[in-house]
């Protein structure tokens, strides 16, 4: 069981906790060590929150260095040009195809980065950068609340745990009344990845 290191990032009301908590579960299910940290200052007003997962076969510590990152999953553009730092050299970035634009930019002190200089950017260290039309599909499902799970289907592609694995961590983080939206939105971010 090879380490993987995740850096999970968002913006304050996307999900970006729920997902990391996901995520940890599932490690744990998938019979790793898995550990987690965040951090979330002003997330409750929309300011950034950064996650930490770690999965090995013994973890003793969450935080994960800059350049240690497998995955950077980012559930807004910006965050994960923010936080690209943490991405190894050949690392994977799957990000949100949304853009949600910080104070510094809606009072004109500051302007949003186009698509391309993200990419980019995330190109110059990542092997693979999946842009991931999550808040889109979220709200064909019918919620746009779903973007973190639909991005979590995406990851799921990409890593060696059984889908039944990941459902019965949904099955137990999410209440009832949401969970087939969320399966579904599981679903449809594996079929985008």
């Amino acid at each position: 069981m090879a380490p993987l290191n995740f850096v999970l990032v968002g913006v304050g009301g996307q999900g970006a906790i729920l997902a990391s908590d996901i995520l940890t579960e599932v490690g744990i299910q998938a019979g790793y060590d898995a550990k987690k940290a965040e951090v979330h200052g002003m997330a409750q007003r929309g300011g950034s929150v950064i996650t930490h997962i770690r999965w090995a076969e013994k973890v003793y510590s969450p935080l994960i260095g800059k350049g240690e990152a497998h995955f950077l999953l980012a559930l807004e553009k910006l965050e994960a040009l923010r936080y690209i730092d943490y991405l190894r050299p050949g690392g994977i970035a799957i990000v949100n195809d949304q853009a949600i634009p910080p104070v510094a930019v809606n009072i004109g002190a500051a302007s949003y980065p186009d698509d391309d200089r993200i990419k980019g950017a995330l190109g110059e260290v990542a092997e693979k950068v999946l842009f991931i039309p999550a808040l889109r599909k979220a709200e064909e499902i019918g919620d746009p609340r779903v973007v973190n799970i639909v991005l979590l289907g995406a990851l799921s592609s990409l890593l060696d745990v059984p889908d039944e694995t990941w459902q019965r961590v949904i099955e137990r983080r999410v209440p009832q009344k949401y969970l087939e939206l969320n399966l579904r939105a599981f679903r449809e971010g594996k079929k985008l990845a």
